[in-house]
């Protein structure tokens, strides 16, 4: 028997989640997105199989209903949802960065007996809308499920059995867990990194070298503040009773840092940095590999003999590597596979040298 998914939202994750379960065996992938240009695009893509002009005229076909919409615009959709014809079992989730509004929300489709399990899938890209979309874009990433307490194993392991065409790695916390751990992970280092550079702004009025000098390390961790603002206005508002206790408590450990500059002990100032990076080290991902200038992510599928075909044509073209990563948690990275070089020659000769190889996407940060 074909099961029938519905996916509304046809943007980067949207259309991710749909190019990636039309892997799974009969299956057949329904495509919504409010805009007609984006539904057009979506159509020629074959990034689903089928384009709908009105969800709620096909909802009572569908077995799971998918919201690869903002968290704002999903709110809507659920309240939607109530007055649709909807069938007996079917699974409702979304892909929304915070899950404690939407799993309030989802009480209400629960009172009526709809069935609704959070999902955030933890991957991301430099680029949106459908044309950005990858059937790989959450291989190896994290894909949090947020299921009520009292949500049947059966009906989670359904989900999980579709989801798991996505290759991501799923997990099931609770809600509050969730935002909580994204915003120490994620929602407050935007908030870091965008306060960095407002204090470069500031300095640079002063002194205008200032930010011809912003390099390496600074434009590392200052990455992730050329994110979409909009996306991050509402992700910050729908977070900001955790993102407030983040900043109360960085707000602490700035003053502690203050007063070990003030005591001026070198050991204690010392120790604070060893610390750091002893933390930082044990992180999952590869370490040491911060503040590397001359770094070059490839969006790569995750496939058997992937990255010594990569690693083989920069070989034959006698460029040289000074490290080699894999990005586990693909969320605000611009590929998988991070390639660092010791010139931005030898990194620009490696863009194009896959650019001429492989039909693989190469980004400079």
């Amino acid at each position: 028997m074909t099961r029938n998914v519905l996916v509304i939202g046809l943007g980067l994750i949207g259309g991710s989640v749909a190019l990636a379960l039309q892997k799974a065996p009969q299956t057949k992938i329904y495509g919504f997105d409010a805009l007609p240009q984006t539904r057009e695009l979506a159509k020629t893509l074959n990034v689903v199989h089928e384009i709908v002009e009105n969800p709620a005229q096909v909802a009572d076909k569908m077995d799971f209903i998918i919201f690869g919409t903002p968290v704002s615009a999903t709110l809507t959709w659920m309240e939607q949802l109530k007055d649709w014809v909807l069938k007996k079992n079917v699974i409702v989730t979304d892909t929304g960065s915070t899950k404690a509004l939407i799993m309030k929300k989802a009480e209400e489709l629960k009172e009526m007996g709809i069935t609704f399990i959070g999902g955030h899938p933890m991957a991301g890209s430099h680029k949106s809308g459908v044309t950005a979309a990858k059937p790989y874009l959450f291989e190896n990433a994290y894909y949090m499920l947020t299921p009520f307490e009292d949500e049947k194993p059966e009906t989670i392991e359904k989900l999980e059995h579709l989801l798991k065409y996505t290759i991501g790695k799923l997990v099931k916390v609770d809600a509050t867990e969730h935002d909580h751990m994204t915003a120490v992970v994620s929602h407050f280092p935007h908030i870091v990194a965008a306060s960095l550079v407002h204090q470069l702004q500031l300095e640079n009025a002063q002194l205008p070298m200032t930010r011809l000098l912003a390099a390496g390390g600074f434009r590392d961790i200052t990455r992730i503040a050329s994110s979409n603002p909009i996306l991050w206005r509402d992700i910050t508002l729908q977070n900001r009773g955790e993102l407030i206790d983040q900043l109360e408590q960085w707000t602490a450990e700035m003053n502690r840092v203050k007063s070990l500059l003030q005591d001026g002990s070198q050991d204690m100032i010392e120790q604070y940095f060893a610390v750091a990076k002893q933390v930082r080290d044990a992180l999952p991902t590869s370490a040491g590999a911060l503040f590397v200038p001359y770094d070059l992510y490839v969006d790569i599928p995750d496939y058997p003999g992937v990255i010594s075909e990569v690693t083989g044509y920069l070989a034959e073209d006698n460029i040289s590597i000074t490290n080699i990563r894999i990005v586990e948690t693909r969320e605000d990275v611009f590929g998988i596979l991070v390639i660092s070089f010791s010139s931005a020659d030898d990194r620009e000769r490696a863009v194009k040298c896959i650019a001429r190889r492989a039909n693989f996407e190469t980004y400079i940060s």
